[in-house]
């Protein structure tokens, strides 16, 4: 498939680099594309700039959010919760429509430092704003309750035997997104019904935030027993 990843960070190039590995055509997509290749410092978490990492990605492709949207059947919104709507607004209207977004981001909110809090909760989700303004894509929401490494390699923690969730309004895009998932190596995936399921999910991180920090580390998931 030809495939769409929004976001330069870690994540973004966590599923670019597997969906590559996979043999998907991979498009990478960025704001700016000359200030993102002229980066040349971590982030702050100390992960790569990009240039450095696409260094060994030859077959990734850099462009536009707009540029990136147009030629993509699946899109993957592996932005920063705040960046996520500016992101996929860069995109006509013509390029999004029909179209599946696996939407990754969590609603963070660092403006009173860390640990963060969630910008929308409850009675809403990052996920269902995106299927609002939206209405011509196929949102669904997956991924974004587990670290970028396990993402894409599930099985470097307990061999792959842990819970993966995903919600969203299309059947048809649910089945594409859960054999993504499963080519990936996920072997549990929970299907939470309509996109309002990713009012839940969105909620982990909370959770998940203080387990990292209790574990020291952010290569753990939850398995749901049953």
């Amino acid at each position: 498939m030809k495939i769409a990843v929004l976001g330069t960070g870690v994540v973004g190039q966590a599923l670019a680099g597997r969906l590559a590995e996979l043999g998907h055509e991979v498009t990478v997509g960025t704001r700016d594309v000359e200030g993102t290749m002229a980066k040349t410092s971590p982030d702050g978490m100390g992960n790569p700039p990009y240039p450095q990492w696409a260094a060994g990605q030859p077959k990734v492709r850099l462009a536009t959010f707009a540029e990136a949207a147009a030629d993509a059947e699946v899109l993957v919104n592996a932005t920063s919760g705040s960046a996520t709507l500016p992101a996929v607004r860069a995109a006509s209207a013509a390029d999004l429509t029909g179209k599946i977004l696996i939407d990754i981001a969590n609603p963070l909110d660092f403006s009173a430092g860390f640990p963060p809090s969630l910008f929308v909760k409850d009675t809403d989700s990052l996920g269902e704003q995106l299927q609002a303004e939206f209405p011509g894509l196929r949102v669904v929401k997956t991924l974004n309750t587990l670290t970028a490494e396990l993402m894409v390699r599930p099985r470097a923690v307990a061999d792959g035997n842990h819970t993966v969730f995903m919600a969203g309004n299309d059947a048809g895009a649910k089945k594409t997104v859960a054999g993504l998932l499963e080519s990936f190596g996920h072997t549990d995936v929970i299907d939470l019904g309509d996109i309002t399921g990713a009012r839940g999910t969105e909620m982990l991180l909370p959770l998940w935030l203080r387990l990292m920090g209790t574990l020291n580390t952010p290569m753990f998931n939850i398995k749901v027993v049953r």
